[in-house]
């Protein structure tokens, strides 16, 4: 058998699958760009069940489950919405929850009938882009321009009343906050959060073993992010290494560090967690590494990359499928097919956003793949080939009536973002300038 390195598993590796990306059928000519697009949506092997304005702030982010309640954190609302999601085909508004003007609670965490809330400042109304890039190309510690006051750290909410979330305590973390975070019930959560002296976030470990009294254990960030402790910034311009999230199976956990690349942590000992192996295809490919989601059972992660400019002018973004068997040496593998059949890159920004997180509680696959595209909607892939990832399934979503993002010289299109799907195929996706749609995978 011929060994091979790292950077020669990487040679060709755009091209494992993408011929099958979508059916022969709608290969072929582009389409116009979205204009044919309906209210329903287009696609294949999913079907539009209803949708949702959210109560009238369409600008969803993270979706999580509970008691038949969909709790949906906002973008650019300073808050959260609670959903009656009894009957999927009528969702009802029955709460909002703000923890005050400039604080944005985009992502959020539910079990055992508890909600971790990030709170963190509202990035968009404090900045002053000429556009959306500006976010992704500028440390967070260097982005504000226009501070505002806001609350910045974590909030614990009781929710054994569904639609009544009431807060239970709060774990200051001074900064600009937390970004997100993964706990599902156990002792620790995986916190993304910003603390003053730093460039950008970094992991924080915080104990639920009390839940009304969250304590922080450990931090763990990359060399040079520590700026108040004189580390040196070794982010180069136009690029922002920051950790978006980290995914924690067992007791290893999955880390993206958006154009600092993936990384691989031995997290046995909450207080000390170690590093085990750090990859960056950023450069020669754009960055904005988001989502790690770790297949344990197959010794797979599926990494995804952000995109995060409009009209590709970054180059086209990817899903990654990783071989983790030797946590000291992750191998990228393959990519997920990237869609075709429409331009678009002219519809504005095209490329993944996230992934379904195989939750407890969830639908639950380690061959089955939900991706989010953006203005490509939500795609499924089989990757039972892991060299060979093929789509069966897609939701082309329609384009917004109205902008909500009020960031300026920001395309009309659909921002599809997040997907969770339930065991029997259910899917709440949001959109995080046009609500929230249910959809029913029929694969």
């Amino acid at each position: 058998m011929t060994s091979i390195t790292r950077r020669q598993s990487m040679t060709g590796l755009l091209g494992l699958g993408g011929a099958a990306a979508m059916p022969r059928a709608t290969q072929g000519a582009a389409l116009l760009p979205g204009a044919d697009i309906p209210r329903q949506g287009i696609g294949k092997g999913i079907r539009h069940i209803s949708y949702s304005d959210q109560g009238g702030r369409p600008d969803g982010v993270q979706v999580m489950i509970n008691r038949r309640h969909l709790y949906v954190g906002h973008m650019f609302s300073d808050g959260m919405t609670t959903l009656d999601a009894t009957d999927p085909r009528n969702l009802k508004p029955v709460n909002f929850f703000t923890a005050g003007p400039n604080t944005r609670t985009h992502h959020l965490q539910v079990a055992n009938d508890l909600l971790l809330l990030a709170n963190g400042a509202n990035i968009v109304s404090m900045q002053s882009y000429d556009t959306g890039r500006g976010y992704f190309e500028n440390t967070l510690a260097d982005s504000i321009t226009n501070r505002k006051p806001f609350r910045a750290g974590l909030s614990v909410h009781d929710i054994s009343r569904p639609a009544e979330p009431r807060e239970i305590a709060f774990l200051p973390m001074p900064g600009f906050g937390v970004n997100r975070l993964w706990w599902t019930g156990g002792r620790y959560a995986y916190v993304s959060a910003h603390f003053d002296g730093f460039t950008d976030c970094i992991l924080c470990i915080v104990d639920m073993q009390t839940p009304t009294k969250p304590e922080i254990v450990s931090k763990w960030w990359m060399p040079g992010m520590n700026r108040a402790g004189g580390e040196t910034d070794p982010t180069p311009k136009g690029k922002r290494y920051a950790l978006h999230h980290m995914i924690v199976a067992g007791d290893r956990g999955y880390a993206a560090w958006r154009d600092g690349g993936f990384s691989i942590h031995d997290v046995s000992d909450a207080a000390h967690p170690k590093l085990l192996s750090h990859i960056n295809w950023s450069p020669p490919f754009p960055g904005g590494t988001h989502t790690p989601l770790p297949l344990p059972g197959r010794q797979l992660a599926v990494v995804c990359d952000e995109s995060n400019a409009e009209f590709c002018a970054k180059g086209l973004f990817h899903n990654w499928v990783v071989d983790v068997r030797e946590a000291a040496n992750p191998v990228p593998l393959s990519t997920l097919p990237t869609p075709v059949g429409r331009d678009y890159c002219k519809m504005g920004n095209f490329g993944p956003h996230n992934l379904h997180e195989n939750r407890p509680g969830t639908f639950q696959s380690e061959e089955t793949i939900f991706s989010t595209y953006h203005d490509a909607g939500v795609r499924v892939f089989d990757i039972k080939d892991q060299f060979q990832p093929r789509e069966i399934a897609y939701w082309i979503a329609p384009p917004p009536a109205r902008l909500i993002d009020p960031r300026p010289n920001v395309a009309k299109c659909a921002m599809t973002c997040d997907a969770l799907v339930m065991p029997d195929g259910l899917m709440y996706v949001s959109d995080w300038n046009a609500g929230l749609h249910v959809l029913q995978y029929e694969g």
